[in-house]
């Protein structure tokens, strides 16, 4: 059977690359002036720092690897000198489910009036019977390394580590830094699915937990009742704008968080549009200028395992002039029919866009659509202007973009899940 090559105007228009490295699989990618700083999807590899103030031939001045196989570092902020870097359990849905293994074995005991076998309780947990061992261990051992790292990056090509804090749960996942505080997503002990720790980070080798935020039935520990499972009613991350941070939050939408007093998080806005729609919210963020005249927030839905027929994730427009009125003003979509490789496995939809909003364009990374760029200049009809999908690397039958930046020369930046780090560039 012949291959078919897709048409250049199919995985491309109005972007080219510029320079490429086969890196291992990304989880997210930051750019601060002339180096490129990338966290990795699967151990040993853990964070690799890349020069790329010659976009045509970026090179590696710094890897970082890791000491557990069982867990991974796929997120990196950067401040100034200082790095911060995540731990957390890969497959973190997997892994969750060993914090419910104990209750999963009791309850089907009084429902059964008997022990349950092996293959009873991997089913109710939705499970191989063959992966119960792993969640044995980890409900025996749960995880100490979970939290997130602190290095001193004053020689970019020596990370030193000077602080590791401790969470709970399966660790933490994407978060967001300033100069002053850590705004960490992150399990922690009596506590269902993630929640936000916020830390002072004003010595970055010593950071302190100020406060907590999370949404109500998430404190189990303090008698509330769960509104929803953990891996889907929990925040996936928020984001610092001003004293409010924007925060996706799952099955639950997003949330308006307002820390004008760091100790005391409360929630001032709130919109979710699930259901009728399946694919959880992701990243939120409040576009720091008006657009059209209006106060404007975009959010990106994170593709998981929808059904066929079911909308695919896709990105969110919202009005936010009035936090305690939070209306949805449009949506964007990308057609199954814009790539080549949708229907050829892997995720396709929806996951995350660049997150600091200069303008109107929005960068977006749809998994199998590759990188999406949309204008938002008509907020309540959003324009795609560019395009670009990477070959498949690696052996895998399709790419999967999953995360993208874009630095003060408007170059861009796109890893994919799998493998690979592309340096491109936008034609207006």
């Amino acid at each position: 059977m012949d291959t078919v090559t897709p048409s250049p105007s199919l995985t491309a228009h109005r972007v080219k690359r510029l320079g490429h490295l086969d890196l291992p699989g990304g989880g997210q990618v930051v750019v601060q002036g002339n180096h490129a700083f990338i966290g990795h999807m699967e151990a040993p590899h853990g964070t690799t720092i890349v020069n790329v103030a010659d976009p045509k031939k970026p090179r590696i001045v710094a890897q970082i690897k890791l000491e557990d196989e069982h867990e991974h570092s796929h997120k990196v902020r950067v401040v100034g000198n200082i790095m911060y870097t995540n731990l957390e359990r890969p497959s973190r849905r997997f892994a969750n489910k060993a914090t419910r293994l104990v209750n999963t074995r009791t309850d089907l005991e009084k429902q059964l009036k008997r022990p349950p076998t092996a293959a009873e309780v991997a089913n109710q947990l939705k499970v191989k019977e063959s992966e119960l061992p792993q969640l044995e261990e980890w409900s025996r051992t749960g995880f100490p390394r979970a939290g997130f790292r602190v290095w001193d990056i004053s020689d970019i090509t020596k990370p030193k580590l000077i602080a590791h804090p401790g969470t709970g749960g399966v660790g933490v996942h994407r978060f967001d830094v300033d100069e002053n505080y850590a705004y960490i997503s992150t399990g922690m002990n009596g506590y269902g699915g993630n929640i936000l720790v916020i830390y002072d980070v004003k010595n970055p080798a010593q950071p302190q937990e100020v406060s907590r935020w999370w949404l109500p039935g998430q404190h189990r520990a303090g008698g509330e009742k769960p509104e929803g499972a953990d891996d889907a009613w929990h925040l996936h991350h928020a984001m610092r704008q001003g004293n409010l941070l924007w925060a996706g939050c799952f099955m639950a939408g997003l949330r308006v968080i307002d820390i004008s007093d760091i100790r005391k998080p409360r929630t001032v806005g709130s919109y979710n549009y699930h259901p009728p729609f399946t694919e959880p919210t992701h990243t939120v963020l409040r576009v720091p200028r008006k657009v059209a005249g209006r106060d404007i927030a975009v959010a990106m839905d994170e593709a998981h395992g929808r059904h066929a027929g079911q909308s695919p994730a896709g990105m969110w427009v919202f009005d936010v002039g009035k936090l305690d009125d939070i209306r949805l003003i449009a949506q964007f979509q990308v057609s199954e029919l814009d790539t080549p490789y949708a229907r050829k496995g892997g995720r396709f939809g929806a996951h995350q866009f660049q997150e600091h909003i200069e303008g109107t364009l929005v960068f977006c990374t749809w998994f199998s659509g590759g990188l999406r760029i949309v204008d938002i200049r008509e907020p309540t009809a959003p324009e795609e202007v560019a395009w670009y999908i990477p070959e498949p690397c690696g052996g895998q039958a399709t790419p999967q973009t999953n995360d993208v930046e874009v630095d003060s020369r408007g170059l861009v930046y796109t890893i994919d899940r799998h493998c690979g780090f592309d340096i491109l560039e936008y034609g207006r």
